[in-house]
């Protein structure tokens, strides 16, 4: 497999890690009963929106194809937290700490991404940028479940 190939393959998989995270949080912003819970899901569901931009700038910019759509994991999480929260008598707790889940699971996927050695310099800067926006998406969510 050529560097290129390599490269556009890891993007492609954080691309559609942030197809699902989009839409998980389209379908969080629906579950919450909170305004400032709605609007927080909201601006998160846009930044990774904005996200899977950069990247398919970043996977074409190599000669590549972007990938489209969503994982089936991604499904199954988004209908594991339909689930949850129907269920549970509070559905905004439910939903906070899937997005604390998520969260995590996305700071560890840009972690193990941005570990490939040959990475050039313009994505390292792109994967840091979005992590730490991850990160301190994190922290809000945690504070956010604290006063819920």
């Amino acid at each position: 497999m050529s560097y290129s190939k390599e490269v556009s393959n890891k993007l492609n998989e954080l691309l559609e890690k942030n197809y699902d995270a989009e839409k998980g949080y389209k379908l969080a912003a629906e579950k919450v009963k909170r305004q400032d819970l709605k609007s927080f899901f909201t601006q998160r569901a846009q930044e990774r929106y904005d996200f899977g931009h950069e990247l398919k700038s970043e996977i074409r910019n190599f000669g590549e194809n972007p990938d489209k759509g969503s994982s089936l994991k991604g499904d199954v999480h988004r209908s594991w937290m339909n689930l949850k929260a129907s269920l549970s008598n509070d559905k905004d707790e439910s939903v906070l700490e899937e997005a604390i889940r998520g969260e995590k699971s996305a700071v560890e996927e840009y972690e193990n991404v941005m570990k490939e050695k040959e990475m050039p310099a313009s994505t390292q800067n792109i994967l840091m940028k979005q992590k730490n926006a991850i990160v301190a998406s994190l922290n809000e969510v945690k504070t956010l479940e604290k006063q819920a």
